[in-house]
């Protein structure tokens, strides 16, 4: 599951929307009711705001934010979704793990004997996306939002440029997450194969196109930016569950954010510029022209 945004670059005090995949990257195979929300929050100027439910809507299987920025800053929004259960058969299950990328259950399953076993999982969700409005960098991208599974960038995204390192921890239960594989991508570099449903016909993001790293003892890890884009990071802590009646337990996470060329980024700076004062550059430029042409007038009068 992913928050996504056709740019992550957006004017202050401007209506915008912010769309909610259930699917791949690419593609969103389901709608998220309201009731599966446990949370929704927009961060931005020091004020994290509860996200009412009368601000999403559906348009197909894609789920939409509807919401207005506030003053400049660099924001988040996050969703967490309440836990549900799946049953599925051995064969279905490996399936499952193979297609996600579950590869260290994968190798305990293999390493027990346990390949024939059904599962029983509980699974939830936690997604969040950092974006930007106007030119102003705030220190909001670092917010916590408190979810079991949650990715923590250590610097601005919206300073890094193409060919740098971004840092990112992981926490879990609020504590680093350790030898923990992730999955980096962007939406130039993501591939297209998706063919496995889980729980309610939601289909997910195969490893296909993407890099695997791993965080380290400080649940940290550092990924370059290759290109320009819209990139992510995803991870599924799947685990054996101790809990009456279950087998595993996973909880999933993403982030998104958007690095630009550097001329894109000089030009949105302007762009933000421009609209700040309420005003388009435009209405500056054919202001400029009326009064030369009123003191052109004025000149050849007198």
């Amino acid at each position: 599951m992913f928050l996504k945004q056709s740019s992550h670059f957006l004017s202050q005090n401007t209506a915008s929307t912010i769309e909610l995949f259930n699917g791949t990257f690419e593609e969103s195979d389901n709608i998220i009711t309201r009731d599966r929300m446990i949370d929704a929050s927009l961060v931005g100027n020091g004020k994290r705001t509860k996200i009412d439910t009368s601000q999403w809507t559906d348009q197909g299987k894609t789920t939409i934010l509807n919401f207005t920025t506030g003053e400049a800053g660099t924001w988040i929004a996050g969703v967490s979704t309440r836990a549900r259960n799946i049953e599925m058969d051995s064969e279905a299950f490996n399936r499952y793990l193979e297609h996600d990328g579950v590869l260290d259950m994968i190798a305990w399953r293999k390493e027990n004997n346990a390949m024939n076993e059904a599962a029983i999982e509980k699974y939830s969700k936690h997604v969040k996306t950092i974006f930007q409005v106007g030119d102003t960098r705030t220190d909001d991208w670092n917010v916590e939002l408190g979810y079991p599974i949650e990715f923590i960038p250590l610097s601005n995204p919206y300073e890094l440029k193409v060919g740098e390192e971004l840092a990112v921890k992981l926490l879990f239960q609020g504590e680093p997450l350790a030898n923990q594989l992730v999955y980096i991508g962007s939406d130039a570099a993501h591939g297209h194969s998706h063919d496995h449903d889980h729980a309610d016909g939601e289909d997910h993001d195969h490893s296909h196109g993407t890099t695997q790293l791993r965080t380290d003892a400080n649940g940290q890890l550092r990924m370059k930016v290759t290109e320009a884009g819209e990139w992510y990071l995803r991870t599924i802590n799947l685990v054996l569950s101790e809990e009456e009646g279950l087998t595993h337990e996973s909880n999933w996470a993403t982030l998104t954010f958007e690095v630009q060329e550097e001329e894109q980024e000089i030009m949105a700076e302007q762009q933000a510029d421009n609209q700040s004062d309420g005003f388009p550059s435009y209405v500056f430029v054919i202001g400029g022209l009326v009064m030369l042409l009123v003191l052109f007038l004025i000149v050849r009068k007198r």
